[in-house]
């Protein structure tokens, strides 16, 4: 089962990241590969979403519920798909000097063996394109250096 971790120190306030990736209906506009979202529930703590995405020629959709803890994490856990599991965390602590560290583990499997091959290859270099793809949008909404008074 691919398994991937990573921790960046980033120059935006935990809050602002959490607002970014809590924002789920937005990421068709800068996720790589993300076509398309339907939120079906939202509040303040849950929300459960449809994630279609799609490589060339192939498209799946995907049920996540996700859970939030306002300001420090996110979890999401597959509900439907082609894939057999899907687990990830988001976690935002502000620093004291100001931006936040970002910690982010996903672990999934398909039940396709050969979605399973495809992506034990390319794994690492989409997730980071996908992580890469959240700090450029960061960037893009609260500016390169950070800013710990805006949000979402």
């Amino acid at each position: 089962m691919p398994h991937h971790h990573e921790r960046r120190s980033l120059p935006h306030s935990a809050s602002q990241m959490y607002s970014l990736v809590a924002d789920v209906a937005r990421y068709p506009e800068f996720l790589p590969w993300v076509s398309a979202i339907r939120i079906r529930k939202d509040d303040e703590t849950e929300m459960l979403a449809d994630m279609v995405v799609g490589f060339k020629s192939l498209r799946e959709t995907f049920s996540s519920r996700v859970v939030k803890t306002p300001t420090s994490s996110i979890i999401v856990d597959y509900l439907d798909g082609p894939m057999k599991h899907l687990h990830n965390i988001w976690k935002f602590e502000d620093i004291a000097s100001g931006g936040s560290i970002v910690d982010f583990t996903v672990d999934f499997s398909f039940r396709n063996r050969v979605f399973e091959a495809l992506a034990g290859q390319f794994f690492d270099s989409a997730l980071r394109k996908m992580t890469n793809a959240f700090i450029e949008r960061a960037d893009d909404l609260y500016g390169v250096g950070g800013s710990n008074s805006s949000s979402a």
